[in-house]
């Protein structure tokens, strides 16, 4: 694949050397010449990951609209990996959302305020208490999760199939590797600690 980040244009080597041209969607390829370093290439991710993350936080209010008044949206995280994980302590959503403990605190206490969460005793020890979610906890999951589908479906629809597998399968990449890199400092500041 060959990138150049004053063009927007994807381009593949065919057999022979000529460069084949392929249009991403909405017409938003890159194309990478020689004088691009991979510092260069990891820049513009970089400010294309900020893009992204500033295109959803204008879209969450969308997104997240089914369920209590005055729940905050990062509280949306909490309730997701309860129902996607299963019961847990605060202490490990807070390892999981990497975030602190307290802040894993109110949003749960809002959670729970709101009934979307509710503590449990740990199975595993009975002075302890998991935080699960409610059947309208799930139920508001569930809806939120409908609506985002439904919004990512209207975004892509111009898309053809095998460039929406393609994003799927990179951005799985992507955020394999963030969490596996943030796992090993999290482990090495520990042991240097």
């Amino acid at each position: 694949m060959v990138v150049d980040a004053r063009d927007s244009r994807v381009s593949t080597r065919a057999e022979g050397g000529s460069l084949r041209n392929h249009v991403g969607p909405g017409e938003h390829g890159i194309e990478h010449s020689a004088g691009v370093t991979e510092q260069d290439v990891a820049d513009r991710l970089g400010g294309q990951l900020i893009r992204l993350m500033r295109a959803i936080g204008r879209t969450k209010s969308h997104i997240a609209k089914y369920g209590p008044d005055g729940l905050e949206r990062s509280a949306y995280s909490v309730l997701f990996c309860l129902v996607h994980d299963g019961p847990q302590r605060t202490g490990k959503l807070a390892d999981t959302l990497h975030t602190e403990t307290s802040t894993i605190s109110r949003q749960t206490r809002s959670l729970v305020a709101h009934g979307l969460v509710e503590r449990r005793a740990d199975p595993v020890d009975g002075r302890a208490c998991v935080l699960a979610p409610t059947a309208e906890g799930v139920r508001v999951f569930e809806e939120n999760r409908r609506n985002r589908n439904r919004w990512l479906a209207e975004v892509m629809a111009e898309w053809p199939a095998d460039e929406r597998a393609r994003l799927t399968d990179l951005l799985e990449l992507l955020v394999s590797g963030i969490e596996e890199s943030t796992a090993e400092k999290s482990t090495a500041t520990a042991e240097s600690n």
